[in-house]
């Protein structure tokens, strides 16, 4: 970028508020963050924790899995949503999650007027959050993400300073494997600097010594973590499981299921096209492998969205037009953002009545079948837990492994055959089911079954004694 930047500029003011404050307060005030079953188990999960002070090691909750090994990679970011939970309810939860997407947007706003102007800056911010929000959930990744973001940030600094990150710089991937599984994505992006730094560098033998050091550091930091070799290899196994095409997250992206993807990368392509950003072909490469990743997993687009808002900006500099931020002006939206966070956990929202939130339902299950066995829906799985009722399954399908997943999808498509075998093995005594569950009209239809309560969300069936 040739030029200087213009300091203090009231053009700046607005952008920033905008993409700071306004925007993260708005999206960490929306009920859609409490709208996933694993919300509620991840929070009961911490809530173990600290009630034990350990880290569970099989499995404390469902009556399937009882007593079964369990890995639970994210156990720091479950006893940071746990512990916001204790202190201000759901409130607190959205006062978390508002706090993370306010450090996202703040680094990628500070990183992009760096070289673009502050509303072009702000249409950065807009076209990652077009991708996010069908992400934007009170779930451990949402944590992970301003470190992904911080991450790539230092790598980018390393390298514009020709040297690899100090060394203590690795130690943030200890932070990241107690938080989230993507931390193995941390260790492609410095492998992809270092191969940068090391085609880029007059001084070869330097850049390579400097980065293979950085990189065994990064290695052997991700081994400190809560639950040692298998923290680290766990991610990576779940990789290989037959029931992913079966949960949503894990399904390709399409148009019809992600439209709003679909819709930020043909901005983003077309501006590519049109501007024709200077990047390093190792860069581009790189964004290559994370688009490959989310047309692969419809959960890998957050981490395109999130890296391309790093790499890009610096490619469309083209002369003087980046305005940076006053530090003052840095000041009073750092305490802005303190304010709406601390008004976030003192309003607490109501999370919507759903198959995510059953919570009505829940509460007319009668006293008798609460600690009897149970078939439940997918998405009440987490619900469940967290009123202290063992589930059949949840949303720890990594845990509970493909035999009993891809079995549990055939009976909830209503199998009848797969169903019976269920009810056998585990002496099922009622069922609590989505309104929408193709396992309704079979237990409607099924003798020894009736229905004890229905409403929008769902139905309890109970099965008469034998």
């Amino acid at each position: 970028m040739s030029g200087e930047s213009v300091r203090g500029s009231p053009r700046s003011i607005l952008p920033l508020f905008l993409a700071v404050l306004l925007i993260p307060a708005i999206l960490g005030s929306s009920q859609t963050i409490f709208n996933d079953g694993d919300v509620s188990w991840h929070i009961a999960t911490g809530q173990w924790i600290l009630d034990h002070r350990a880290i569970p090691r099989t499995d404390p909750f469902s009556y399937t899995w009882a007593g079964k090994p369990w890995v639970p990679i994210e156990w720091l970011a479950e006893v940071c949503y746990a512990a916001a939970y204790r202190l201000a309810g759901y409130g607190g939860v959205a006062a978390l999650v508002t706090a993370a997407v306010i450090a996202l947007h703040a680094l990628v706003f500070a990183n992009a007027t760096r070289f673009l102007r502050p509303w072009a800056a702000l249409g950065v911010i807009v076209l990652m959050d077009v991708t996010l929000i069908p992400m934007l959930l009170a779930r451990p990744h949402v944590l992970a993400w301003p470190l992904l973001l911080l991450w790539t940030w230092l790598m980018l600094r390393a390298r514009d300073q020709e040297r690899a990150p100090p060394l203590v710089v690795a130690l943030l991937m200890s932070l990241w494997a107690n938080l989230h599984g993507s931390f193995v994505f941390g260790l492609a992006i410095a492998a992809a600097f270092g191969l940068e730094a090391l085609v880029s560098s007059t001084d070869k033998s330097r850049a390579f010594r400097q980065w293979l050091v950085f990189g065994i550091a990064c290695a052997v930091a991700v081994f400190i973590n809560g639950n040692g070799v298998e923290g680290v290899l766990h991610p990576l196994r779940f990789t290989h499981l037959q029931m992913l095409p079966l949960i949503d997250e894990w399904k390709p992206s399409s148009p019809a299921r992600t439209p709003f993807f679909f819709g930020a990368l043909a901005v983003a392509v077309a501006l590519i096209a049109w501007k024709r950003p200077r990047l390093h072909w190792v860069r581009w490469l790189l964004l290559a492998g994370f688009l490959g990743l989310a047309l692969l997993q419809t959960r890998h687009q957050s981490l395109l969205a999130i890296v391309a808002a790093m790499l890009l900006p610096p490619g469309f500099a083209r002369d003087d037009r980046a305005v940076a931020a006053a530090p003052a002006l840095r000041w009073v939206a750092a305490a802005g953002a303190m304010l709406i966070v601390a008004l976030r956990s003192v309003m607490p929202p109501t999370p919507p009545d759903n198959e995510a939130n059953p919570w009505k339902l829940i509460a007319a299950i009668p006293p008798d079948l609460r600690s009897q066995p149970v078939l439940n829906g997918y998405s009440m799985g987490g619900p469940l837990i967290l009123s202290g009722i063992r589930p059949y399954v949840d949303g720890r399908g990594d845990m509970y492994g493909d035999e009993l997943v891809v079995g549990y999808y055939r009976i909830v498509r209503g199998d009848p055959n797969a169903f019976a075998e269920a009810v056998q093995r585990w002496d099922i005594r009622w069922a609590i089911l989505g309104s929408r569950s193709k396992l309704i009209p079979l237990l409607d239809r099924s003798p020894g079954w009736r229905r004890i309560r229905q409403d929008k969300v769902g139905a309890i069936y109970v099965r008469d004694a034998v």
